[in-house]
């Protein structure tokens, strides 16, 4: 099954209340698993340095059961992320979409590997580069309650080694501009 296939089928079963990450009566609200990614909702201004490269928003959905991102680069390119939490395993996976799928990193999946003290959240995954496979791992780290650091880093050795990929400070936008919905 291909990834778009993949992220199709996970938003139906959602939507048909099949796939629902609970235990026993709570609600993913009050469930503190699905609380991890707080600090990320919100609309967005990302920045490296002081260009802004691009806007994101980031919105719960099912009775915050998901999340789904909203990517837009500066220069119009966009992705989409869907993330939720696997109730056996009770981590975060995400699965990313654009509508470059078959360009390297144009769909991936990632899963949980870490959460800090300090909020922080890395997720992990593979993909494949001029048939070499590339690991992805991504942290979002809050620095206060209107930023963030997403700092993403690639390895073509196994992960032996780590070159940087993207590294940005989101600003919580405060007029709610910018981002398309859709």
């Amino acid at each position: 099954m291909n990834k778009i296939a993949l992220l199709l089928s996970i938003l139906t079963l959602m939507a048909n209340g099949i796939l629902v990450a609970q235990s026993g009566s709570e609600s993913c609200r009050e469930m503190d698993i699905y609380k991890a990614l707080d600090f990320w909702e919100g609309r967005w201004i990302v920045y490296q340095g002081e260009r802004q490269v691009g806007t994101n928003r980031i919105q719960k959905v099912l009775e915050g059961c998901a999340i789904i991102e909203h990517w837009r680069d500066a220069r119009g390119g966009e992705g989409k992320s869907l993330f939720y939490v696997d109730p056996m395993k009770k981590i975060w996976k995400q699965v990313w979409v654009t509508p470059n799928p078959f360009r390297p990193g144009g769909t991936k999946e990632k899963q949980q590997v870490a959460r800090y003290p300090d909020g922080g959240i890395r997720f992990m995954g593979e993909y494949m580069r001029n048939g070499r496979m590339v690991l992805d791992r991504t942290t979002l780290t809050p620095i206060s309650a209107d930023s963030l650091r997403q700092h993403i880093q690639i390895s073509t050795d196994g992960g032996n080694s780590w070159s940087e990929g993207f590294d940005a400070i989101y600003v919580r936008e405060k007029t709610g501009r910018g981002i398309k919905d859709g």
